[in-house]
């Protein structure tokens, strides 16, 4: 078995296309990051000006029977990525090749990293179960034998929560008239400005998330990219900004869970935006992202923007997804827990867990 940087146009679409055969049998497969991983594999993405990519094939004679890239991201130093990891099963030794190849290269990073594909608000996780699941949008997917092959690695797991809306629903149209934000307003994304929008939206996330596991900064170039595919699919509710005395000090981020509108083997185009305006089958949502300023997190920013979350919970969706959240971020637990138990939700348990995997270069 050899792996094999990428060398041409041809072998390019190999790597690209090389899902179709891993999950040529699977129904719950949804390539939901295609367009991103275009971007980023075939260097045009702004988050190439800082960062290396490097796709390789992994080859037994003359089969192509895995891919990955490796990723050195100046704004990382630290770890080294192995990104776009597929493969199919019982190739023993994999892992063991890839740290080969990640030597062989001279990388100074201390650390190797599986389960990051370029960063965060792209996609993250090597999924632990609900593998007879389809995917919630922006959430990964990958056969059952994939932590396998990392199974000597160290592990950072992560969850994903998922509740039911109608109890929620009810919590939040009883804090409506009570509650008292001492000042902070909350507005929705404004569409005709869209891209002076996200730049706010970055700002806000670099300066909530720093220090956060595996965050690294973001430009605005970035994230106009992460979001222009489903710029015709996006509404002005799916993105709140809370401010206070006119400054943006927070913002949530949801959207419905477009992949109900996919099939197998399709990606978002022309037809999916046709049956979500006349013939919307979504029924549940993914709570995204939410982020305050450190120096408003004891204010009311977070209730103010989950209870201007209103389509979400008027809007014939049965389920939410919360996550991907570190098992690690007590903060963020006891936040998601503290919200559920006012919503008179019993204590949740992680409904899809998900693990990164690292291990030292030496």
């Amino acid at each position: 078995m050899t792996a094999s940087p990428v060398q041409s146009a041809r072998e390019l679409r190999i790597f690209l296309n090389f899902p179709d055969l891993v999950y040529a049998q699977n129904s719950y497969y949804r390539a939901v990051d295609a367009d991103t991983a275009r971007l980023i594999l075939t260097g045009r993405s702004a988050f190439c000006s800082h960062a290396s990519v490097t796709p390789y094939l992994v080859s037994q004679g003359q089969r192509i029977v895995g891919r990955f890239a490796l990723i050195c991201d100046e704004r990382q130093p630290e770890f080294l990525q192995v990104a776009y990891f597929e493969a199919f099963p019982d190739l023993a030794g994999l892992a063991e090749l890839i740290l080969g190849q990640a030597r062989a290269n001279g990388y100074s990073c201390k650390k190797v990293v599986a389960g990051i594909n370029g960063h965060l608000n792209y996609s993250a996780g090597i999924l632990l179960d609900r593998y007879d699941q389809a995917p919630v949008c922006g959430l990964t997917y990958n056969p059952p034998y994939y932590p396998e092959y990392f199974q000597s690695w160290r592990s950072q797991t992560m969850a994903s929560y998922r509740f039911p809306v109608e109890p929620f629903a009810d919590y939040i149209h009883s804090q409506q008239d009570t509650l008292d934000t001492g000042g902070i307003t909350v507005r929705r994304l404004d569409k005709r400005r869209l891209r002076q929008e996200l730049r706010i939206y970055t700002e806000l996330n670099n300066a909530c998330f720093k220090g956060h596991p595996y965050w690294a900064e973001r430009s605005p170039e970035e994230d106009w990219e992460l979001f222009r595919p489903f710029r015709w699919f996006l509404r002005e509710e799916y993105l709140l900004f809370a401010e206070y005395q006119g400054r943006p000090i927070g913002f949530l981020l949801w959207y419905p869970d477009f992949n109900e509108l996919l099939r197998k083997g399709e990606e978002f185009g022309v037809r999916q935006l046709l049956r979500f305006k006349h013939k919307n089958p979504i029924r549940s949502f993914r709570f995204t992202q939410i982020g305050v300023l450190p120096q408003y997190r004891t204010s009311e920013a977070t209730l103010a923007l989950v209870v201007n979350l209103l389509p979400a919970w008027t809007s014939g969706y049965q389920y939410g997804e919360a996550g991907f959240i570190f098992e690690g971020n007590v903060e963020c637990l006891n936040m998601t827990q503290r919200f559920m138990l006012r919503a008179h939700i019993s204590r949740l348990q992680p409904y899809r867990r998900y693990a990164v995997f690292e291990r030292d270069m030496d």
